[in-house]
């Protein structure tokens, strides 16, 4: 199983390398995906969304003959601008700014935490809203957002780019916080701003892959397939994947009680979650089937043991993982995190098990950037957790449990 967990994650990483949605590695990658679950025996469909592959080719900034280091916001609509700039530090500011052709730059408490996408479903602070629905009513023609780190939401990127929206129509780029302070000192001056970027039309899918009885409680275990643009994304999430792949060649002979679902879900860094909003819209009726939900995001980093955490469990569920998960010295308890795909089970009160690596500090340093690389994951540790869960299926399947 090491051998096999290294061969996936060499493919995936290396020969695959980026894995954003829309774009042809990860169209190669849910096929993968897709192909080596067929070949275990398992019932596999491929359900699909419209979205698109977006392709960044840099971006440049002067004012007053100075040159200023920026970064496209992902996602961003291209062009060329040229406008006065507007300095912002705080929403009352931009709530009175008076803004027609002008281009803003953000700094201080405004640029504090990445912006929730304008219609991202599952988490949107009203304060969100305001600031984006303002950036675009204003008549500003293009956005600059001086930055510093936000961990929790835009990963081990810094400067991090404040919008991250591919519903937003304005061109926009990002900056170090100390590069906009001296950006600043132009303010009301004439800016030239090129954002060489597109947006191309193009399909994702999700994989859904399943094995057992149609009409008996189900197992439903999830990992994304996808990475953020620029990283191989091998902590976030080829080892998740990898795990799936693995679980799946051990379940080749299942014919338990229960069904088997494993879905490599596709979207989970893709600004509008479309892989996680046709999960929800596929299964809407088929939630009180699920007997478990299991989603794996973050596993298998070096000098890091696994850790799980379980939501809603009945006390029985609980001690049979708990049980199943005692008898391998590297997987342990964690603290409970609501950041990852089982949050598709929370909102439908459905009991779910999330697994990721215990030092969680660590991968958000490396999370979404190029440094999230092969040599971080210990592959041994992935044929671990496959085996155990594969474990944890046979158990459950053999103690004629009933949604």
């Amino acid at each position: 199983m090491f051998l096999k967990s290294d061969s996936y994650m060499k493919k995936l990483c290396g020969e695959i390398r980026e894995r954003c949605v829309g774009s042809k590695g990860n169209i190669i990658a849910t096929g993968f995906f897709a192909e080596q679950l067929r070949s275990f025996g398992f019932e596999v469909e491929m359900p699909r969304f419209n979205c698109f592959d977006w392709h960044d080719h840099g971006a440049s900034l002067k004012v007053n003959g100075q040159s200023f280091e920026v970064f496209t916001c992902p996602y961003s609509t291209g062009g060329k601008l040229k406008g006065e700039l507007y300095t912002i530090s705080n929403l009352e500011q931009l709530k009175k700014a008076d803004a027609t052709g002008k281009i803003a730059l953000l700094k201080g408490e405004l640029a504090n935490e990445q912006l929730m996408p304008k219609n991202f479903p599952f988490y949107n602070p009203q304060e969100h809203q305001e600031i984006i629905g303002l950036l675009e009513s204003k008549g500003f023609i293009g956005i600059i957002s001086a930055t510093g780190i936000n961990p929790e939401i835009a990963g081990g990127i810094s400067p991090f780019p404040l919008i991250e929206d591919g519903d937003f129509h304005l061109p926009a780029v990002y900056m170090k916080d100390v590069e906009g302070e001296r950006l600043s000192a132009y303010d009301g001056q004439e800016v030239n701003m090129e954002v060489r970027a597109e947006r191309i039309p193009s399909e994702g899918c999700n994989v859904v892959a399943c094995k057992g009885e149609h009409k008996a409680p189900k197992l439903a275990f999830l990992a994304h397939i996808d990475s953020k643009q620029g990283t191989p994304g091998a902590i976030d999430n080829a080892s998740g994947i990898v795990t799936l792949l693995l679980l799946g060649e051990l379940l080749a002979g299942f014919k338990g009680s229960l069904q088997v679902e494993i879905t490599a879900i596709n979207g989970e860094d893709y600004y509008s979650n479309p892989g996680e909003q046709l999960y929800l819209k596929t299964i809407k009726d088929r939630f009180p089937e699920i007997l478990l939900g299991i989603n794996i995001d973050g596993v298998g980093y070096k000098n890091s043991k696994t850790a799980f955490s379980m939501y809603n469990l009945p006390p029985r569920l609980q001690e049979t993982v708990k049980e199943v998960f005692s008898g391998y010295d590297q997987i342990i308890e964690g603290e409970p995190w609501y950041q990852g795909d089982h949050g598709l089970f929370l909102q439908k009160q459905i009991p779910a098990l999330a697994l990721t690596s215990e030092q969680t500090e660590e991968i958000l340093k490396v999370a979404h950037t190029a440094a999230d690389r092969p040599d971080l994951v210990d592959c041994s540790m992935l044929a671990e957790l496959a085996e155990a869960l594969s474990k944890l299926v046979s158990m459950l399947s053999n103690d004629n449990y009933a949604i």
